[in-house]
């Protein structure tokens, strides 16, 4: 089972502080979502767990410091999927998720890592153009590629920013499924920033809601996602109803300053 632990993680930028007093452990099976405002810290977050920006404090997965690894050591254990998609590559979608198999992979291919590529193809529902170059995909293609190269990755922890910002209602949600069903069945601890809090109430099984760079709240989507506390962190007057134990947050208007 993958356990990820933080503690005191803070990270400025030059002068300006992004996070501070960030710790929190989670483990797998799970959803995690970090969600918040925009310049809340979320992308932030996840790449100083990657190990891609240099924070204070300490990130420990499975017992080791993700600092103190080699990359390609930290690539096996850990897969990343930014917000930006390039959309000039020439490589074709399977050598693009081929690619998620070189922490894998020595002096040649084998035959487990295609059988991880053509399954991470299928997952994402995008066998059928295995062969088109990458750049000549929509956004939201492109975005579930690169989900694809994380997933023949093959690392415990998925980490993900914004993975649904470039697909449409119907292939987001389908994302979202399958990431959770990855999860839960494979044991792999999914960590993503997310900005759609029905998607995040929906599919995630923990949230944390940051504000200004710091843990506003932690808990389950029902206990964190209250009137109260997006009024708080959004500054947004909203409606929240429960359905199926699901909570469905309705904006009204923005908050009226005191």
């Amino acid at each position: 089972m993958v356990r990820l632990q933080v503690r005191d993680l803070a990270f400025s930028y030059r002068d300006r502080q992004v996070l501070s007093d960030i710790t929190f452990a989670a483990e797998g099976p799970a959803v995690l979502g970090l969600v918040g405002p925009n310049g809340s810290g979320k992308t932030t977050l996840i790449k100083c767990i990657d190990g891609i920006l240099k924070a204070e404090g300490s990130v420990n997965l499975d017992g080791e410091e993700i600092p103190a690894l080699p990359r390609p050591e930290v690539a096996r254990r850990i897969a990343y999927v930014p917000q930006g998609i390039a959309n000039h590559s020439r490589a074709t979608v399977y050598e693009t998720v081929l690619m998620g198999r070189r922490p894998h992979i020595s002096w040649r291919i084998r035959r487990e890592d295609e059988d991880e590529v053509v399954r991470a193809l299928e997952l994402l529902g995008i066998e059928s153009f295995a062969f088109r170059e990458v750049g000549t995909l929509s956004g939201g293609e492109r975005q579930r590629v690169m989900i694809a190269r994380a997933l023949a990755q093959g690392s415990p922890l998925l980490l993900l920013d914004e993975p649904t910002s470039a697909l449409d209602l119907r292939n987001g949600m389908e994302v979202m499924e399958m990431v959770r069903r990855l999860a839960r069945e494979e044991g792999r601890l999914v960590v993503m920033a997310i900005h759609d809090l029905s998607l995040a109430a929906r599919f995630c099984t923990d949230l944390i809601v940051l504000d200004h760079g710091q843990v506003h709240v932690r808990g389950a989507p029902s206990a964190v996602l209250t009137p109260e506390v997006i009024a708080d962190v959004y500054g947004v007057e909203a409606a929240v109803e429960t359905r199926e134990g699901v909570p469905y947050i309705f904006p009204i208007r923005p908050k009226e300053e005191k």
